[in-house]
């Protein structure tokens, strides 16, 4: 400051243009610090995509938040690699809810039959529920407790993906979280199978309970077609209608977190509510191509490559998450959370096979 006072006149408008140069200077660092931690980040997603590929049943998300874990325990990532990490992770989520909008219509919710409706609906709520309750029960703190509930209810890595930026969740919780819903995806794809022939299940009725029992898509589909393509055929397009309850849960959960922040800021005057900041940016993004694509203005043949892309942007999200993983704070956490994911885990398959028989569709 003392530099510029004491310059001659003739220098004056050189110095005068340096407040407009300096913050096209100062963007530039703030962009290529991002560049080692995402560089190293879309390493780990191709190889997650890659093993994903070779073991269906494991899937990218998964294979990615493990290879991150994994060299996050040999060597953590230093100051020069976290903003990247750190972008990918946040963003790298709400992109891949956004480009998951692409995969769903609203058209869907009518080709699943009024029949599959409550099924869904009820199997939702009991979750939510039971998790709230038993997760209260066993201890299990609020965020960790939401991701495991949501993503047993809806549709695993996806919903958590889309829930955790909404409530706050830390790194470690969302890895948890992934990670149990993943452990009883595998149990469901080996179990569910011979319970239906057990049970003498329908190709319909065994396609509502996998889409509406498993969690993540590549699960439902393994699942279901080791049953049968019809019952795979009905249990994507149960899967993918259960997907849309995001919207409301996300609202709900957005509300919430709201109301709590504003009691808790609350001082003298009361500030007013503001629906649109309820609403996060990224869930208007996933509304918005929702309905661009039950219009039909996203081509038919552009969702097989635009559903890869949102698998690859949450890969790409959940790397980034295991390679901030605090292994400690895992182990500090316990097993209570695997506690929980397989209580929900019996309480949703038994709801779907209980309400499919109340409603007469077992």
């Amino acid at each position: 400051m003392s530099e510029d006072l004491d310059c001659p006149v003739p220098a004056r408008p050189e110095a005068d243009a340096r407040p407009e140069a300096e913050p096209a200077r100062a963007s530039r660092p703030a962009v290529a610090s991002l560049v080692p931690g995402l560089a190293l980040v879309l390493a780990l997603a191709v190889a997650g995509t890659a093993v994903g590929k070779m073991f269906p049943l494991v899937g990218g998300p998964v294979a990615g938040i493990v290879l991150g874990v994994l060299l996050a325990a040999l060597k953590r990532p230093g100051p020069r690699w976290r903003p990247g990490i750190g972008f990918a992770s946040t963003w790298g989520l709400q992109a891949s809810v956004v480009v998951l909008g692409s995969q769903l219509s609203l058209g869907q919710m009518v080709q699943v039959g009024v029949g599959s409706i409550p099924v869904m609906i009820g199997s939702l709520a009991v979750c939510l529920t039971a998790a709230y309750g038993i997760g209260r029960w066993l201890g299990i703190v609020g965020d960790l407790r939401t991701l495991i509930g949501v993503g047993t209810g809806v549709c695993g890595a996806s919903a958590i993906a889309a829930t955790a930026p909404v409530i706050g969740a830390a790194g470690v919780e969302v890895a948890y979280a992934v990670s149990t819903i993943f452990l009883f995806n595998v149990a469901a794809v080996l179990t569910f199978p011979l319970l239906g022939h057990l049970l003498g299940m329908s190709q319909h009725s065994f396609g509502l309970f996998a889409g509406t029992a498993v969690n993540d898509t590549s699960s439902v589909v393994a699942a279901a077609t080791s049953y049968g393509r019809t019952a795979a055929d009905y249990a994507v397009v149960v899967k993918l209608t259960r997907s849309l309850m995001i919207i409301p849960i996300c609202l709900g959960l957005a509300w919430l977190v709201g109301r709590r922040n504003r009691a808790a800021a609350e001082a003298t005057a009361r500030p007013r509510l503001r629906v649109v900041k309820l609403v996060p940016v990224f869930l208007i993004g996933f509304l918005l191509m929702t309905t661009a694509n039950s219009l039909g203005f996203v081509p038919a043949a552009a969702h097989h490559g635009l559903g890869e892309l949102s698998v690859f942007l949450i890969t790409v999200a959940l790397s980034a998450t295991g390679l901030s993983t605090d292994l400690a704070a895992l182990r500090r956490t316990g097993p209570r959370p695997l506690i929980l994911g397989g209580c929900l885990w019996v309480v949703v398959s038994a709801t779907s096979l209980l309400l499919q028989f109340l409603t007469g569709s077992l």
